[in-house]
């Protein structure tokens, strides 16, 4: 009998494209073969990794775009065109056509959060080995992705327990514990990840530790969060200028 080319299947299965015959199918297929289930681990830690990589990419070519863009627009000009670095930047755009509303007078912590927020995306992984093989990780990532933020944060700080070093853990833990309202835990790991400098989730950290702030009504925190968003080259910049416009004295 002829030998299954699994290279098909695995591709469809890490892109989450089978029906659900086929993933039953293939999951049967899993269980009794060892070969075939490192060979899954291994074409989705590489898919992984080149997804980073060209996130890395994106985000440099973009700026390098934009600092070429703001180089050649007259100061005068530059607010009517916008930087468009990424998907949370239409968002902002949105929020900030209805923030218009508002002019004339400041705007309450809930108000300034109801319209600056949007939930947290996962766009890629950066798993690394270990956690490729923790099946807590998986847990957590399917309770975020379900919107069950209270058992990710929960196997999130399970895998952390093993890989205090791993960010993207970090950052989603924070993340799960916000959506909890559970903010000095949240805040916690937002400052850690800011500590470590790490490029791919420094500035959703920078953002996501300013909110904190001002669901705690640290105001003088938040400002110099704030401040501090809106001089770098984050996709949170303009909207963080507008808050600090907008912030109650």
């Amino acid at each position: 009998m002829k030998a299954i080319d699994f290279s098909y299947f695995i591709e469809r299965y890490n892109a989450g494209e089978m029906n659900e015959a086929e993933k039953h199918w293939f999951l049967k297929e899993l269980e009794g073969n060892e070969k075939l289930r490192k060979e899954v681990e291994v074409r989705k830690r590489t898919d992984m990794v080149l997804k980073n990589h060209k996130v890395l990419q994106l985000r440099n070519k973009l700026s390098e775009i934009e600092k070429q863009r703001s180089a050649r627009v007259p100061v005068k000009n530059r607010r009517k065109h916008l930087p468009m670095k990424y998907a949370a930047v239409f968002a902002g755009l949105i929020l900030a056509g209805s923030f218009y509303v508002y002019n004339g007078r400041n705007l309450s912590n809930q108000e300034i959060l109801d319209r600056f927020y949007t939930t947290y995306e996962v766009t890629s992984s950066s798993r690394s080995q270990q956690a490729m093989i923790n099946s807590d990780y998986s847990t957590a990532i399917e309770f975020f992705y379900i919107h069950d933020y209270n058992n990710a944060a929960l196997y999130f700080s399970k895998v952390l327990e093993s890989d205090p070093k791993f960010i993207e853990s970090t950052m989603l833990y924070g993340v799960s514990n916000y959506e909890e309202r559970n903010y000095p835990e949240a805040e916690q790991s937002f400052s850690k990840v800011i500590s470590n400098n790490d490029n791919l989730y420094l500035e959703d950290a920078q953002w996501y530790l300013a909110l904190c702030y001002l669901n705690i009504n640290e105001m003088t925190k938040a400002e110099d969060q704030l401040v501090i968003i809106k001089r770098s080259e984050s996709i949170y910049s303009r909207n963080a200028a507008r808050i600090l416009r907008k912030m109650k004295k």
